[in-house]
Formats: structure tokens, C-alpha cells, sequence
């Protein structure tokens, strides 16, 4: 198949699935097109000639406030299509993609073309932005005309439900993990160079945003580093970074805590952490923490959203009400304080992780593909 994919290019959840989607897809035969105003993050392979990108330029004109994206998109999606062929539009996002995808269709209509489109809810679209009044009406067009629609978990299938007036199934296709790169990597560097050899190493990889509650994670920090010797890597970059950074230092914790920024090289910062620490008020899935699990970290988390469905309570790490500080830290000193427990928790989160193996779910993906051309009316 020739496999358009519409995402965001970003270190985001919704990015990195969309890419290693499209990656995993390339290598079974397709040809894919990665369509967006970047090149995404965790695109490594654009010398690999089943793997193409198109570029999204968005004109500078005076006369708009915010520059029309949307229209942008829609109209490089109808010079993809027809210029190679494309069997179906696969977009990650209801808005904008899902949006500019169906203002697509509709064009190519017009000149003899139909091509369905997969609309993949990830989270934001549903819970944050498209939950708004201002843009509900938005989704819920987006959504209903959708060839086939997928949500990341059963949580974010049910709140889009709950939500919106949807009249199209919603297959639930959750987020992946390549457990066999992650296998064959080996160590990338000494232990040492991250902490000492009597401190353990807790990890938190998010956007920084609100939702991800990242003074909770300090706070369980503070309180695990008082009884356990320890550091806490923080990876990633977002709105609350800063004001975390003048929290550390008037907490005197500069050496105890380290801002790693954004990282391509995620499962070197995994190999070697004791703990993942997900205190997140909402949660769709909970990506970084299956990333943390095929690693063998247990995970610290809320019960948020789809969590739950990733980190299984007392057996790949423990789960606490949102905002549960308390709990979480004594959850974490509990793992933390007990090599035996710590060992097993690791090893069960191994195994948890392969259900959410990467050929397992390019396969759910290929047949909803299948599907989803099948039922274009010609």
C-alpha cells in the first residue's frame, strides 16, 4: 500500500507512535508518506526509499492573525494523494488533521479520486481541546466522517463517547513498543555517569505541561531521597520546566536533580533507571510508561485515564488516586527498599510490556487499513 500519515512532528506521544507506525510499516513492504510542517523527531530512515516526507508550508500572509494550517494541510494532502498514488490517509488528531484530512477527500472527490481516511484519537484532541464547546461540533464532524476511527485505550474510547455524538465504531488499537530493539541495544554507557553506585535512579519523561503534575513528581521525589539515596532525571521540555528548575534550586536539590531536556535516546536514560515516576491528572495512555516498562522499570503512576491499562497495580508498580502524594512515595520506598520485590516488579513489567509488542499491533493497523479500503464506494 501507498500510506499517507499525518501527525504532529514532536516529541508528544501522538508523534513518536505515528513515526515507529510508519517506520514498522516500511519495513513490511509499504510505501509511506509522512505529511506535516516538520520532520518528525524519531524519523531516522529518510534514506530508506519506502520512507518519504512532504513538507506542510504554511504562507505568511498579513492579513491573518494565526496563519491557516488547516488549509495548508488539506491542500499539500490533495498534491500527495495524486502525485503518488496514495491508497489512504492515515491522520493522528481529530483537529486539525482528521479536519483538513475530510476537506481533502472532498477535493479529490472532485476530480475522480476517493480514499478513505483512518482517524486515530490520541488523547488532547479529545480530552483538552476538542472537550471545548468552541470546537465540539469540530470533532464530532471529524470523527463521524472518518472511513474507520481507533482510540489509544479503552479509557479515551469510552470519554469520546461520553463526550460527543459519535456514530462510527471506535476499535480500540493501543500504543506499541519495539521490545526487540529494545533487547538487542546494548548498554550505551557506565552506570556511573548518571549517579553512584549506592543511589538509585528515578526517571520522569514528559511535556511539562500542567497535566503532567510535575511538582508532584518532585514531591514524591523529595520524599523517597530522605530515606533512599537517589536521583531523579527529568527528560523532556514544556511550560512548567522553568518554575521547576527555580524549585529545585531553592530546594537546594541542583545536584539531586537533573533537567536532561528532550531525547532521541530515551532507552539509554531507561536501561539503567530503578524507577518511572507518572503522577499525570490525565493520561490517554501513558506511552512513557510502557517505554519504561519494556525496560524493566517499574512505574509510580496516578490512575488516570488509560494508565490503568498499562501499569497494573501491584504488579508492574503501584497506581494512587491523582494528587496521592503520600501514597506514591511510600509506594515507591516500598520498591525502592526491597531488592527481592524490586526484581520481580522488574521482570513482570517485561512481560506486561509484550503485550503491547509492535507486530502485534502493526497488525491490528494493517487490517483496519484493509478494512477501511475495502469499503470506499466506487
Amino acid at each position: 500500500m501507498n500510506i499517507a500519515i499525518v501527525c504532529y512532528p514532536t516529541f508528544g506521544g501522538s508523534g513518536v507512535v505515528a513515526t515507529e507506525l510508519g517506520l514498522a510499516l516500511a519495513k513490511r513492504g509499504h510505501n509511506i508518506h509522512f505529511i506535516t510542517y516538520n520532520i518528525p523527531v524519531r524519523l531516522e530512515a529518510l534514506n530508506d526509499p519506502k520512507i518519504h516526507f512532504h513538507e506542510v508550508s504554511v504562507p505568511d500572509y498579513p492579513l491573518f492573525k494565526y496563519q491557516p494550517y488547516e488549509l495548508a494541510l488539506s491542500s499539500r494532502l490533495v498534491d500527495v494523494v495524486r502525485s503518488n498514488a496514495i491508497d489512504i490517509l492515515h491522520v493522528h488528531y481529530a483537529i486539525p488533521h482528521a479536519y483538513a484530512a475530510y476537506m481533502a477527500k472532498k477535493m479529490l472527490i472532485d476530480i475522480g479520486i476517493q480514499i478513505p481516511i483512518v482517524t486515530t484519537l490520541h488523547g488532547t484532541d479529545i480530552t483538552l481541546v476538542g472537550s471545548h464547546p468552541f470546537y465540539n461540533p469540530a470533532v464530532t464532524f471529524s470523527i463521524n466522517h472518518s472511513d474507520r476511527v481507533t482510540a489509544v485505550s479503552e479509557s479515551l474510547k469510552n470519554d469520546t463517547l461520553n463526550l460527543f455524538d459519535i456514530k462510527k465504531k471506535i476499535d480500540v488499537i493501543p500504543n506499541f513498543v519495539d521490545i526487540n530493539k529494545i533487547k538487542n541495544k546494548e548498554k550505551p554507557c557506565e552506570r556511573s555517569l548518571l549517579a553512584k553506585k549506592e543511589e538509585k535512579i528515578l526517571t520522569h519523561i514528559s511535556n511539562f505541561r500542567p497535566l503532567k503534575r510535575i511538582f508532584d513528581v518532585i514531591s514524591i521525589y523529595e520524599g523517597i531521597v530522605k530515606k533512599v539515596k537517589s536521583k531523579l532525571m527529568m527528560v523532556g521540555e514544556g511550560p512548567e520546566k522553568i518554575k521547576a528548575i527555580q524549585y529545585v534550586k531553592e530546594k537546594n536539590l541542583e545536584d539531586k536533580v537533573l533537567f536532561l531536556g528532550n531525547s532521541n535516546e530515551i532507552d539509554k536514560i531507561l536501561c539503567y533507571s530503578d524507577l518511572f515516576l507518572l503522577p499525570s491528572e490525565k493520561e490517554s495512555f501513558g506511552l512513557s510508561a510502557l517505554e519504561a516498562m519494556a525496560n524493566g522499570v517499574p512505574v509510580i503512576s496516578s490512575n488516570a485515564g488509560g494508565i490503568t491499562e498499562v501499569n497494573i497495580n501491584n504488579k508492574t508498580g503501584f497506581v494512587s488516586n491523582i494528587g496521592d502524594i503520600k501514597d506514591m512515595t511510600l509506594n515507591a520506598l516500598t520498591l525502592l527498599k526491597d531488592e527481592k520485590l524490586h526484581q520481580k516488579f522488574k521482570k513482570q513489567s517485561r512481560i506486561q510490556a509484550e503485550v503491547f509488542n509492535l507486530e502485534k499491533i502493526v497488525n491490528q493497523y494493517e487490517s483496519v487499513y484493509v478494512d477501511a479500503v475495502a469499503s470506499i464506494q466506487y
